[in-house]
């Protein structure tokens, strides 16, 4: 790979010649690869006595490498083709990069036992918004965001697969956020960046490097920090991130929340062994946490933690950069009658939901956290929710449909519908939604087809045929080419 010269002198000068040169090396070898299990999912399983996957993509055993700074974190030797492993799609685990599981251990520090609000501002794909919901305290609520439309749409599925229901999926533009004045407790801005640290994984990233482009990602970093300080809570939390190595959009950035936000940045314990590079600014000891690829098993990645004093005034420059709310985009769920006997059968299908409350909208009835059932209208009012809890079924004629969503979700009540093993040709066919024939007999209504004891979706079986209810835009499109 051939990197910017601009880039290479940049480096050369923080780093001082010997270690970039170690550094720069280092971007010429392949990736580290690392999959975060899904602890949650794991333990609901041993509960019902599923035994562990044996995946044929890849094996994890008690000699797999564990990321140092995420329990659930593991090391692969090669990068299959998860595509095509159903425990993927079964959200068994999430592929991340190594270095970006480091939020978990973040908000392992800073939060306590208390339920909080967090919001994940920058949120898709997914893989930060699927480990916040992993380690946040019981009867927390996530609020995971993206601006591009498309990409809210993946970050609705992988968090659909995660299985968690505490969550509501948005997609709106950080400006949109600073009206919703101090109502998150942690805020996690995984800003967009000039894309350093992917270099090695995206040799577009590297062709597209510009210093001009570095000076437009900071601008633009700034504004987003100064769109969203309004709707942290006094004592809060944010967490800035990036996948860059240059201070401009790193250790510059910081200063600038500090100078103009009023922030504070805050320490955090990280053991000498993890290899953690500390400040590149010589005249600023900062708390700051960069990912070196030649010190650290993982991707570049820079972080550091912020906190909102009591009294944070936004400084007039701050201000001045901060972007106008959108309009036109307010909305509301529209409440309409819901059949009781089918909202009844809805109650048979899930389980452990007495700190949940039913939802019926749209022929849609769903479940959400009593403890944050009021935010839900002010939050529908100001912006532009794709999801929100997990959706149980829909009406479809004088019937109800259960959704995907409820085969994820740890409250489906797993006993109430008859289930079948798929063999993995079966799976896979069922992920490309292609018609599948089960093995044995059932009576005509919906059955939980799986995959080693774990979900994959709903058939309907009709007659000696099962009709696929996988979702149509989830399905696998590309041909298995091997690993």
């Amino acid at each position: 790979m051939e990197l910017p010269i601009a880039f290479t002198n940049e480096m050369s000068a923080l780093l001082g010649k010997q270690e970039a040169e170690q550094f720069l090396n280092a971007l010429q070898e392949e990736a580290p690869v690392s999959v975060r299990l899904n602890e949650e999912l794991r333990m609901k399983n041993e509960e019902r006595g599923v035994a562990e996957p044996d995946s044929s993509f890849f094996i994890l055993n008690s000699s797999s490498p564990t990321v140092p700074w995420c329990p659930s974190g593991r090391y692969l030797e090669s990068r299959p083709s998860f595509t095509f492993d159903p425990l993927f799609h079964a959200g068994a685990y999430y592929v991340q990069e190594a270095s970006s599981m480091f939020v978990g251990e973040v908000l392992r520090q800073c939060l306590g036992e208390a339920p909080v609000r967090m919001l994940d501002l920058c949120a898709a794909p997914g893989g930060k918004s699927t480990l916040a919901r992993s380690v946040l305290p019981p009867g927390s609520l996530l609020v995971a965001n993206e601006v591009i439309r498309t990409r809210a749409q993946i970050l609705a599925e992988n968090l659909t697969k995660w299985g968690h229901p505490d969550v509501v999926v948005c997609n709106n533009d950080p400006a949109d956020f600073a009206p919703l004045e101090e109502l998150f407790d942690v805020i996690l801005t995984d800003v967009p960046c000039s894309g350093e640290g992917m270099f090695r994984k995206d040799a577009a990233a590297a062709d597209e490097w510009s210093p001009e482009n570095v000076e437009l990602c900071s601008r633009r970093q700034r504004r987003i920090l100064a769109d969203v300080w309004p709707a942290l809570k006094p004592g809060g939390w944010l967490i800035y991130s990036t996948c860059t190595y240059n201070i401009r959009e790193d250790e510059e950035n910081v200063l600038w929340a500090c100078r103009e936000l009023g922030a504070e940045p805050v320490s955090l314990q990280v053991p000498d062994a993890w290899n953690i590079t500390g400040s590149l600014l010589s005249d600023a000891a900062l708390p700051v946490y960069r990912f070196l690829p030649h010190k650290t098993k993982g991707e570049g990645f820079f972080l550091a933690v912020l906190r909102k004093t009591e009294a944070s005034p936004v400084s007039a420059s701050a201000g001045q950069v901060r972007s106008s709310a959108r309009s036109g985009k307010k909305q509301s769920g529209k409440a309409a009658s819901f059949p009781k006997d089918l909202l009844q059968r809805a109650h048979t299908w899930v389980c452990g939901v007495d700190d949940y409350e039913w939802l019926t909208e749209n022929g849609v009835a769903s479940l959400f956290p009593q403890a944050h059932v009021e935010l839900l209208p002010l939050l529908r009012r100001q912006l532009r929710v794709m999801q929100a809890g997990v959706a149980v079924g829909e009406v479809k004629g004088r019937d109800l449909i259960p959704r995907h969503a409820l085969a994820m979700s740890r409250l489906l009540n797993a006993e109430a519908f008859p289930r079948e093993e798929l063999s993995y040709e079966q799976a896979v066919a069922y992920l490309r939604r292609e018609a599948i024939v089960l093995d044995n007999t059932h009576a005509p209504g919906f059955v939980l087809v799986t995959y080693q004891g774990r979900p994959l979706g709903f058939v309907k079986q009709v007659g000696n045929r099962a009709n696929n209810l996988y979702p149509q835009e989830w399905r696998i499109r590309s041909e298995y080419r091997g690993n």
